[in-house]
């Protein structure tokens, strides 16, 4: 693929429909130009080919580019006509919508939940025999949700039938309809164990489109998801895209498969933890939804916290959270029943944007508290294997994690990047990344940035085709670096000493250096500090992730905000008094300059 020239890409999404443009310049792949427009896949169009020609039609005129004659793309390019690839990803018409199944909830129930997440689908729900939902229950759960897909797995290879045959009659006696089209039978994958699957076949066979894949949990000490995730991927091709409205036309248009918007993103993560050999958390903070990818040790996982976001469902973080959550990050006092209204409004008008300073703050501390509480969600699914029967040495007693144990360490934690309206279009880039500290609570050296303008589903598709021309763009036009945050562990007692830190350029030379105590955030720009050395130096009994009073130096990367010397304390805890609180954000906001126009 490397006589690629020109690449055009679009992401369906359920209300904008991106399109970018991709081109090589002096031997290097870079993005040039976007487009957008209203994704067309319901009524009155019905017709997902027409807002892409729409986004492709805006960049023709950007760049002066000829692209299309007609509905036909000009192929291969040649100066400043054609393209020589189209690709596409999409979560239009809701994305892949899944119900999984598995025969104990917390086993193979979370292992199904893990790899239709994984494939990027929103799970609907999880069925297992022991949910505690009688019989009737759990039929009609299946009937009335209607979901594109299912996922059925149950018991280790030659362990348990019973469980997961129980399953298979329930969803035979629901009969379910799929969402979209009625020409079709509903697809279900069976991965589990593999001595059921003829009473599978039996049960199902003539009423889904049943597909055998591998078993997810060979053994209680294995999870094998590949097979399964890439059965999710092929079907939902076959089946689920070929119903939606348009979606014929648009797959004999692309030079690769059709990929859901957040497999396609969590791609581009894996390939980038892959490269660098580092632990990565990414959040997709939406309208309706906030995606949390993460990859620590190689292990990929995403979650979906389905009612946290930041318009259609921010009455639901709200409600989720508490308005004391919500309100602890305001510099300012404001009744109860004028912030709840405020929220209220924003949920009935999901377009707006914040017009006064106050909308924006709260704005900010909403998505806050959106973003923890959907880590918190991502770290109960993305554990360690449950069920397993290990012998312990010794030696375990003293290792913190064990099966079932979350694999997010936040100490072990490289690279932290976000996207989203909230972070991506924040007024300035130094908001984005504090909120992304107040919510996340990174400890140790941590890197922060950001999705530019959502690129990431794009770069993950193009990726599966030219891995090299997704980096050159990932990196150059992509992730933008915001900065680095240090963090201790642990609380200490208000304006005792916390850390000293230095740093030095070329030749040695000292660019900056001072002392931090404790309850203080300092920031200091650090966008010509590309690699130039970090030296901290914590006070007796101060922990940096790697020991108490243990010394790090560490090559420090720019970012157009700086470094980030955190001391507030983890966990972070703001004063109970209403006027101290106040008095403390007011400060920090002071420190960090995230407010310039209100400080005198």
């Amino acid at each position: 693929m490397n006589n690629l020239q020109t690449i055009l890409i679009t992401d369906c999404g359920s209300t904008t429909t991106k399109a970018i443009l991709i081109e090589k310049k002096d031997g290097k792949y870079r993005q040039t130009f976007r487009g957008e427009a209203p994704t067309t896949v319901e009524a009155p169009f019905e017709d997902v080919t027409r807002g892409v020609l729409n986004a492709i039609a805006e960049i023709e005129e950007l760049s002066e580019r000829t692209i299309l004659n007609g509905e036909r793309f000009r192929t291969p390019s040649h100066g400043n006509d054609g393209i020589d690839l189209y690709l596409s990803t999409s979560s239009a018409g809701g994305g892949l919508q899944m119900m999984v199944a598995g025969a104990v909830k917390n086993m193979t129930g979370e292992s199904a939940q893990r790899c239709a997440l994984g494939a990027g689908a929103i799970v609907m729900d999880t069925l297992a025999s022991n949910d505690g939902r009688p019989a009737h229950e759990k039929i009609e759960r299946i009937r009335a949700l209607r979901p594109d897909m299912i996922l059925l797995s149950g018991g280790t290879d030659g362990g348990t039938i019973t469980h997961v045959v129980e399953l298979a009659e329930y969803i035979a006696a629901a009969d379910p309809k799929p969402r979209l089209g009625l020409g079709y039978r509903l697809p279900l994958i069976y991965a589990g164990n593999m001595k059921a699957r003829k009473q599978i076949e039996h049960t199902l066979g003539e009423k889904m489109a049943l597909s055998i894949s591998e078993n997810l949990r060979p053994s209680l000490e294995r999870e094998n998801l590949g097979p399964a995730r890439a059965k999710i991927h092929d079907l939902f091709l076959e089946h689920v895209m070929a119903q939606a409205p348009g979606y014929k036309t648009l797959m004999l248009w692309t030079g690769a498969p059709i990929m859901p918007t957040p497999a396609a993103v969590g791609v581009m993560m894996q390939s980038l933890a892959k490269r660098h050999n580092i632990n990565i958390v990414g959040v997709d903070i939406g309208g309706a939804t906030t995606d949390v990818f993460s990859v620590f040790d190689q292990v990929f996982n995403r979650t979906v916290s389905a009612n946290l976001g930041m318009s259609y469902s921010i009455s639901n973080v709200l409600a989720e959270t508490g308005i004391e959550n919500v309100l602890r990050w305001l510099p300012f006092g404001i009744p109860e029943a004028d912030l709840r209204n405020r929220i209220k409004n924003k949920m009935i008008r999901p377009t707006t944007i914040p017009q006064t300073l106050e909308e924006l703050q709260i704005e900010q501390a909403i998505a806050r508290e959106a973003l923890r509480l959907a880590m918190n969600h991502h770290k109960t699914l993305a554990t360690g294997l449950k069920g397993l029967q290990q012998e312990r040495s010794i030696s375990d007693v003293f290792q913190q994690q064990t099966a079932g144990d979350s694999l997010i360490e936040m100490q072990c934690l490289d690279l932290i990047v976000g996207s989203g309206g909230i972070i991506s279009h924040a007024p300035r880039r130094v908001h984005s990344m504090v909120m992304m500290i107040d919510a996340y609570e990174p400890v140790g050296i941590t890197e922060l940035a950001v999705d530019s303008i959502f690129m990431m589903p794009h770069l993950g598709v193009l990726s599966t085709v030219d891995e090299r021309a997704a980096t050159d763009v990932f990196f150059h036009d992509c992730l933008i670096p915001l900065g680095t945050c240090v963090a201790p562990l642990g609380q200490g007692k208000l304006n005792d000493p916390c850390l000293e830190y230095e740093v030095r350029g070329v030749a040695q030379r000292r660019l900056d250096a001072g002392s931090v105590k404790w309850g203080e955030i300092l920031l200091r720009p650090s966008a010509n500090w590309n690699g130039a050395s970090l030296t901290l130096i914590p006070s007796r009994g101060v922990d940096l992730g790697i020991g108490k009073g243990e010394r790090i130096r560490r090559e420090l990367s720019g970012g157009i905000v700086g470094l980030i010397i955190d001391c507030r304390g983890r966990p972070l805890q703001l004063p109970d008094n209403h006027n101290h609180r106040i008095a403390t954000l007011m400060r920090w906001n002071d420190l960090l300059n995230l407010y310039p126009s209100t400080t005198p």
